[in-house]
């Protein structure tokens, strides 16, 4: 029997939607698969470095660790894991007090131990726990606070680069995604990375190097949009060295470490043990998002999804990878293009395997322009967030009512905006996690403390998609229209 069935003649037309069991033909298939690697490169890639851990090797292990994604969710949740960007700071912070990268991934593994425990008691305990902790309302905040906690990067990072070359791209991403019937529609995104590329080499050929922010030095300088020296001295095969820790010093801007053996540290992983409660959140939204998207009931797969990303992570970490998660990236492309089948990501997992094993094709990716990377992520961080409010939407979430309104505006506002809680020098919450604790906190504190016609007006059921069309009532079967 066939891993995926074919949708329709392999061809996608207008409207259609392909389905996370269903396939296109193969070369349609592995071009979206291409759109996903080039969706998680960046992250992936940058992450490691923020943390001084090996970027190919992480390329490698995000896709040994989605490819163990899909196999424990059956196929049935379409999802890439990358690059986890919730422990840069937690990764500063160990170092900062002396530790090393073995320290770091030590500390992550046990993040992922805990993350698969929490994923296993969701899984036996049922969805409810979800539904109860995370109702509409709270859910659809997360979506959108992680999908717009995003924009600082291309704000800070991306955009400022190349404005003219990020807004050229961003058209280019709304022409191609709105005016252009077909899968060469379906495809905007790479196409438009691809198109942006050759923009920006023809504004090297004909008006020179460009002044503006470069996130290597940190300042702004002269330099070339296209910078293919790293691509030069690149092997075509190679693969990350061992490394010796004992000899090892960490330099963010020459980081050379690879594969190494964790170390466990107990105030180390006090550190990072926190960061789980962010994870779950994302795990849960991007489920979520997901479901909204295909149509399907994925609640009794929320534990398996957690599950799995706990063993990517103690997976990844193990051999000296980052943790990581599901990428908020990859929904996006998802969003754009209409096509969940869970085939492009095992495309997009073999394609990022065989990038481990290839560090010339990793330097050519990760040599995308810094204006390409803002006009496209503009557009697909934008997205993610919008995919909160349709949450809400479907859901008939009430925002007149004072319990909804105020813990959500708070939440939001915290992560959107990177706002941080300052526990002491080695440890603090900020963005997505603290914006994530303060929405679901506050919401059941306001639920507690309101009168009893202010929660009879808030709603206490959770609608959940079990086909498209139809609504079901916790996991009580189909519900009345």
């Amino acid at each position: 029997m066939a891993l995926w069935t074919l949708h329709g003649d392999g061809k996608l037309k207008p409207g259609e939607v392909v389905a996370p069991d269903e396939r296109l033909s193969w070369g349609k298939t592995i071009g979206l698969g291409a759109q996903h690697v080039v969706a998680m490169f960046g992250a992936t890639f940058v992450f490691p470095l923020l943390m001084g851990l090996n970027p190919q090797l992480a390329v490698m292990m995000s896709g040994v660790a989605t490819l163990i994604f899909l196999l424990v969710v059956q196929g049935r949740v379409p999802s890439y894991l990358g690059s986890s960007a919730s422990f840069v700071g937690v990764a500063t912070a160990i170092y900062g007090a002396g530790g090393n990268p073995a320290d770091v991934t030590g500390a992550m593994l046990w993040v992922g131990v805990l993350l698969f425990m929490v994923g296993i008691i969701i899984h036996f305990a049922g969805s409810r726990v979800i539904h109860r902790a995370l109702p509409p309302v709270v859910t659809g905040a997360v979506v959108m606070l992680i999908g717009f906690n995003l924009a600082p990067v291309v704000a800070g990072t991306y955009w400022p680069q190349d404005q003219w070359i990020a807004l050229f791209v961003m058209i280019v991403v709304v022409v191609l995604s709105v005016g252009v019937k077909g899968f060469i529609g379906r495809i905007a995104i790479f196409l438009s990375l691809v198109i942006g590329y050759v923009a920006s080499w023809l504004a090297d050929v004909l008006t020179g190097p460009i002044t503006s922010y470069s996130p290597a030095a940190g300042e702004a300088t002269t330099h070339p949009r296209v910078d293919w020296s790293g691509v030069a001295s690149a092997n075509w095969i190679g693969f990350p060295p061992l490394t010796d820790l004992t000899t090892w010093k960490f330099n963010a801007a020459t980081n050379v470490v690879g594969i190494h053996g964790p170390h466990f540290n107990v105030a180390f992983a006090l550190i990072a043990l926190p960061v789980v409660i962010a994870l779950i959140a994302e795990n849960t939204g991007h489920v979520k998002a997901v479901a909204e998207m295909t149509g399907a009931n994925l609640d009794q797969d929320m534990g398996r999804a957690i599950a799995a990303d706990g063993i990517g992570s103690v997976v990844a970490t193990a051999v000296g990878a980052g943790p990581t998660t599901t990428y908020a990236e990859n929904i996006g492309v998802m969003a754009a293009t209409r096509v969940y089948s869970t085939a492009a990501y095992v495309v997009a997992a073999l394609v990022a395997i065989l990038f481990g094993f290839s560090p010339k094709f990793g330097a050519i990716v990760s040599a995308t322009p810094g204006g390409v990377l803002g006009g496209i992520t503009v557009v697909l961080y934008g997205m993610i967030g919008l995919l909160g409010a349709k949450i809400w939407k479907e859901n008939g979430v009430d925002f007149g009512n004072p319990i909804n309104l105020v813990p959500v505006s708070a939440g939001i506002i915290i992560g959107i905006g990177d706002v941080s809680l300052v526990f002491s020098p080695q440890f603090e919450l900020s963005g997505i996690a603290l914006g994530t604790i303060v929405t679901v906190a506050v919401y059941h504190l306001a639920h507690a403390l309101a009168p009893k016609e202010l929660r009879d007006a808030a709603g206490g059921t959770v609608l959940i998609v079990d086909e498209p069309g139809i609504w079901t009532d916790e996991d009580d079967g189909p519900a009345k229209r």
